[in-house]
């Protein structure tokens, strides 16, 4: 059998350059030429050996744009020479979930380059239904459909409206895809982090109202934006323990705190309080084929500017020695990206 390059996590703090078997294609298969790989966070943290659902060693990976390269038995979606995006969280179908439209939380989800390898390889074979034409975009935006898509999940799945006040805390590539997408709703949006050069990137990027420093007095900051009524709608996607518990008391009475970052830890917040706001307490998870079309949607009216949203560069022969300069707080990543 042929073999093809790929990168691998072996263990914590380790990724190795090795040869794999080429993949395979069945019924309702393609397989797909990688070209662009984003750097997301949950590869970083299973390098550092904090990502939940997760085992060694593992092919990272699921941020994925690529070209069709061979289409298997009763594929129709697409054809060879497709540009073609990843949906990489493979759902059953069967369950509670994916019976109720929530494939982003299947019961058995096998998430692309967590719970199995990912597209950190030549290429990779996939389902057709996991697919996206990308047709009008560019490589890079067709890859950051993914991580932008988690955003206008975290965004429609609050019932955000045209005229609330949002904050999102967390100024990542995740909390910039909240804001980006909830400022295109027509909300109020204000942006909380502890750096200010990200703040500064969320006001020339995302278009946010208003920027609060979270080391600076930031409930009292909020309370002065807002009339002393708080936002309605508070996103965090920080996966931060600390910040997560705080985040309860900076929601309006009436309003929704949704949890967009995950975090390995218990958070415990005060009943009362809850209560006495009659609180609505979200989970995040994941994005659904609404949300990925809602991302290119976007992308296609030239309303996400991608080409600052990516910060970093790299070879898939340099990555490996890129990657640990890219977790350095000095090197000022938002996104990385894998060009092949």
């Amino acid at each position: 059998m042929t073999t093809i390059k790929a990168i691998i996590c072996e263990q914590i703090g380790q990724l190795k350059y090795v040869e794999v078997d080429e993949p395979v294609i069945g019924r309702g298969e393609t397989l797909v030429r990688m070209k662009r790989i984003g750097i997301c966070g949950t590869d970083l943290h299973a390098y550092r050996g904090n990502q939940p659902f997760f085992s060694y060693p593992r092919i990272l990976g699921h941020e994925l744009a690529g070209y069709v390269e061979e289409i298997g038995e009763d594929v129709t979606e697409v054809a060879v020479g497709d540009l073609v995006s990843v949906i990489p969280y493979l759902h059953c179908g069967r369950c509670v979930a994916c019976r109720n439209g929530k494939t982003n939380c299947c019961t058995d989800m096998k998430v692309l380059g967590v719970h199995i390898d990912g597209g950190m390889v030549e290429r990779v074979s996939l389902p057709v239904s996991h697919l996206i034409k990308a047709d009008g975009l560019t490589l890079d935006q067709a890859a950051m459909l993914e991580p932008l898509s988690i955003g206008a999940h975290a965004v429609r799945r609050s019932e955000l409206r045209a005229g609330e006040t949002a904050l999102v805390i967390g100024a990542g590539p995740i909390g910039l895809g909240v804001m980006v997408l909830a400022k295109q709703l027509g909300a109020n949006v204000i942006a909380m982090d502890i750096n200010e050069e990200r703040l500064a990137f969320c006001r020339e990027w995302a278009g946010v109202h208003h920027t609060v420093n979270a080391l600076e007095l930031p409930k009292e900051k909020l309370a002065e934006i807002t009339n002393g009524e708080f936002p309605t709608v508070v996103f965090d996607a920080t996966g931060n323990a600390r910040s997560m518990t705080d985040a309860f008391g900076l929601v309006a009475h009436g309003g929704k705190l949704v949890y967009v970052g995950l975090v390995k830890a218990d958070i415990a917040f005060h009943d009362p309080d809850f209560h006495k706001k009659e609180l609505t307490l979200m989970g995040s998870r994941n994005a659904t084929m609404v949300d990925f079309h809602t991302v290119r949607s976007a992308l296609l009216s030239g309303s996400i500017d991608i080409e600052r949203y990516i910060t970093h560069r790299s070879s898939f022969a340099g990555m490996v020695d890129q990657f640990e300069t890219w977790l350095k707080p000095e090197s000022k990543v938002i996104k990385a990206m894998v060009c092949m």
